[in-house]
Parts: structure tokens; C-alpha cells; sequence
């Protein structure tokens, strides 16, 4: 059992409801990345998703796609984001899932990345443009290295497809609750409810609800249909606003905290 799974199974004993935050590594640049994950974990972030910047981000909205540019243009690269993993580890232990396109993968050399990815510290990998039916290879490498694929589910995603997309997955199942890229949403989707019911019809896997949750209220709604939520363009949103000055992490992670609490609430 990875952290993942620990933390997750931590929560179901406590009847607690989970906060997955997101942000894109090397933005501004990767000491910030490592102050900001230690910074999360203590605010009490559950899972961490760090995203690997890519020059092509077609699943992502505007935001999230200038941290990615902002992280390229930092010099942030696979091989330097698992060092900072590395040096995350050693004051944490906040389960960490990486982010990422699969052409960085290829790339890399895919079982050598999983490895890579296993001995740095990383629990998780949620590729978002690779299909599950495309993934056997990798899905066994993953389970064979204790790590735990990430799948994604959408709105328009039928019951057949479900199952087969869960009978793939490991540690959650991240379910996108609005059709599109990602980004910050003036209000929830209103189908999450009953989608989360038809997800749960074919797996026990804990479902993190993300795409659009942008403040402690929406967090708190969410939650309350969800085994967690996960939010991603707010937090990155206030990054790009900090940028490289001396309130970044305080400003960053007192907004986490605030989202944490929301969440705990429930």
C-alpha cells in the first residue's frame, strides 16, 4: 500500500473528506515547488499533484498552461523534478502524483520513467492523454513499481466505458466535473451527485472531484458529494500573481489551509 492508498484509507476511518492540490512544477522556479509542497503538507493538503511543464498542454486552460511555459522557461525538466521530489522527501511525506503528458514519458523511456519516478518518491502518475485502453504496458509497470495509475473520468463518459476505465485505475479515480479544459469557474457543476453514484456503481476507489472549484465554498460543496476534491487554476493563479516574492508560500498555502478546512468541515 502506498501513500495514496494510506491516506486515503487514513481519512475513510476518520470520515473525512480529502484536498488534492495541484501545481506545476518549476513555477517559478523549483525551490519555490519544494517550499510550496512542504508548505501544503502542513496546511493539511492530502495529495499533492505536481505537474511536469509541456510545451503542448492541449488539456489545459489558460492558466494552467502558462505555469507550464513559466516552468520551461525556469529551466524545470523531468529528470529535475524527480531530484525535487527527492528533496521534498526528505521533510515529507505528503503523497506526491505526477501530472504529465505522455510524450515526456516516451521520451524519458517509459519503464525507466516509472522507475525514476518510484525511487524519487513519487506515489502516482495521472497521464492525460493516455487512454486506458492504450495503457496495458503501463498500467503493469506501474503496479509492478507499488505505484498507482491515475485515471480521469468526464461528464459525457458512458457506463461502459466507466468500468473499463476504473478496472485500470489504482488509488483514486479523478473525476472531471466539467466538459473542457482546465480552469477557475464562477459555480460547480450541478451533475456531479449523480455521476459520482454511476462511478461508484463500478469501483469502491475513492473519487477526487476537480476542474473549476476556485474558493472554500465551492471546496466545501463539493466535498460533500465527493470522497475529495481536487483544485488546480486557484491555486497556480495565485502562484502567477506572487511570482517570485517573499510572500509567496505564505499567501499560497494560508489559501490551501483555508481550502483544507472547508473541506474538513464536511
Amino acid at each position: 500500500m502506498n501513500r495514496i492508498e494510506e491516506r486515503f484509507g487514513a481519512l475513510k476511518e476518520k470520515g473525512q473528506k480529502g484536498l488534492v492540490v495541484y501545481m506545476g512544477a518549476g513555477d517559478p522556479d523549483l525551490e519555490a515547488t519544494r517550499e510550496l509542497a512542504l508548505a501544503f503538507d502542513e496546511v493539511g493538503a492530502d495529495v499533492l499533484e505536481l505537474g511536469i511543464p509541456f510545451s503542448d498542454p492541449l488539456a489545459d486552460g489558460p492558466v494552467n498552461q502558462m505555469a507550464a511555459q513559466r516552468g520551461l522557461e525556469s529551466g524545470t525538466t523531468p529528470s529535475k523534478v524527480l531530484e525535487t521530489v527527492k528533496m521534498i522527501r526528505l521533510d515529507s511525506q505528503i503523497p506526491i502524483v505526477f501530472f504529465v503528458y505522455y510524450n515526456l514519458l516516451h521520451r524519458h523511456g517509459l519503464g525507466a520513467f516509472i522507475k525514476d519516478s518510484a525511487a524519487a518518491g513519487v506515489d502516482g502518475i495521472l497521464i492525460l492523454d493516455l487512454p486506458p485502453e492504450e495503457s496495458e504496458d503501463y498500467s503493469q509497470l506501474m503496479v509492478e513499481s507499488g505505484l498507482c495509475p491515475v485515471f480521469l473520468v468526464a461528464p459525457t463518459t458512458p457506463d461502459s466505458r466507466i468500468k473499463s476505465i476504473v478496472e485500470h485505475g489504482k488509488g483514486f479515480i479523478y473525476y472531471v466535473s466539467r466538459e473542457g479544459v482546465t480552469g477557475m469557474q464562477s459555480k460547480v457543476s450541478g451533475n456531479i451527485s449523480s455521476m459520482i453514484d454511476r462511478i461508484h456503481q463500478h469501483t469502491d476507489l475513492p473519487i477526487a472531484v476537480g476542474f473549476g472549484i476556485s474558493n472554500p465554498d465551492q471546496a466545501k460543496a463539493v466535498a460533500e458529494m465527493g470522497d475529495a476534491i481536487v483544485v488546480g487554476s486557484a491555486i497556480v493563479n495565485q502562484i502567477a500573481e506572487q511570482g517570485k516574492s517573499d510572500t509567496l508560500v505564505p499567501t499560497v498555502s494560508h489559501f490551501v489551509g483555508s481550502l483544507a478546512q472547508a473541506v474538513k468541515e464536511v
